[in-house]
């Protein structure tokens, strides 16, 4: 099945928004043209320039906001940056981390990691559960230059044990979420996702969002975007 019109946030845990930044690519493109071009992933957090489109009004933020409402907010933001020479592959896996501006304490929270100098903790799986991603696409990601994959309705299935998940992506079924530039895929964050590595390597830069309504407990703090 090659329609992504047939696939729902609300059905299939993701949605697909053509040309949804389309008119904003060339500014989005100059805010994160300063990050390094050579690496396969650069965490973000305090780029100013990014906060027009992130806001409840803008072309990715108002995305967010149709989901989880007005209290939407970014909390972590990624760019891949995939190559002839960063062409790698991603086994299917949940996001399960969330970044913080510090470590605190709090019953439910954890284990503790840190990733490119910044807090990482795994929170309890139902906050996970109300949080979406967005994949903002700078470059062409046909068929041939590594799609994110997904697994529908995976999200619905918990926290899954590494050793069931070949077995719930066979039952789901998958689908290649290919995009032109300027496309944005919404997907649940705890949904079953891998990449393979690209077949006709060509420049594929993707914005990773992670999106939130909720306040953290007991003091702790997204790092946000």
């Amino acid at each position: 099945m090659s329609d992504h019109s047939l696939l729902t946030y609300r059905d299939d845990g993701a949605q697909h928004h053509p040309g949804a930044v389309a008119h904003d690519l060339d500014a989005l493109r100059a805010v994160l043209g300063h990050l390094p071009q050579g690496e396969a992933g650069v965490r973000i957090s305090g780029i100013a320039g990014l906060r027009t489109f992130l806001a409840g009004g803008g072309a990715i933020g108002s995305i967010a906001a149709d989901i989880l409402g007005p209290s939407a907010r970014a909390v972590r933001a990624i760019l891949f940056n995939k190559t002839a020479e960063t062409n790698w592959s991603l086994a299917w896996h949940q996001d399960r981390t969330i970044c913080v501006r510090r470590r605190v304490d709090v019953e439910g929270f954890g284990p503790w990691t840190v990733k490119a100098g910044l807090c990482h903790v795994a929170p309890p799986f139902d906050l996970l559960a109300r949080m979406i991603t967005l994949r903002v696409h700078l470059d062409d990601t046909p068929a041939t230059n590594a799609p994110l994959l997904i697994a529908p309705g995976s999200h619905r299935r918990g926290r899954i044990p590494v050793n069931a998940i070949d077995g719930i992506v066979r039952d789901c079924g998958t689908r290649a979420c290919t995009a032109a530039a300027g496309d944005v895929w919404l997907y649940a964050t705890p949904i079953l996702h891998a990449s393979e590595a690209a077949s006709v390597p060509t420049h594929r830069r993707v914005l990773q969002l992670d999106f939130a309504a909720d306040d953290l407990p007991g003091g702790l703090e997204w790092l946000g975007v």
